[in-house]
């Protein structure tokens, strides 16, 4: 197996990541991220948030369908109450919640990143 050493190095000087990967990998690197080390870094974190932002988008669809309703109108027909805290209830209600405000943070953040993509 042929292995090449791959180092990004930051506009620092300091190594931000130091593999050992097969030349596979290497050229797939190299297809992927023909740019400098920061656009690099750049592109994986905006991809992590659009991942993110789809995996909670789709918690919420769920969520929707499931209950016939948003996740506003949920709350305020109190379903939690309405069903005597119902662990699974209370735990949707979490899970729901939870993603809602992920929606909204990273939605603001790839507001705040959107000079970059």
């Amino acid at each position: 197996m042929n292995c090449t050493r791959i180092q990004l190095i930051n506009r620092w000087g300091i190594a931000i990541m130091l593999e050992t990967l097969p030349v596979e990998f290497r050229e797939a690197y190299a297809t992927l991220f023909a740019r400098t080390p920061d656009d690099v870094m750049k592109h994986v974190i905006i991809s992590e948030l659009k991942r993110r932002l789809a995996e909670y988008r789709i918690l919420d669809k769920k969520m929707r369908n499931q209950y016939g309703m948003s996740f506003g109108e949920f709350k305020k027909q109190r379903m939690v109450e309405i069903n005597n805290h119902s662990f699974r209830i209370e735990e949707d209600y979490c899970d729901w919640e939870l993603a809602i405000d992920g929606i909204k943070s990273v939605t603001a953040e790839l507001k705040k990143l959107e000079k970059y993509l």
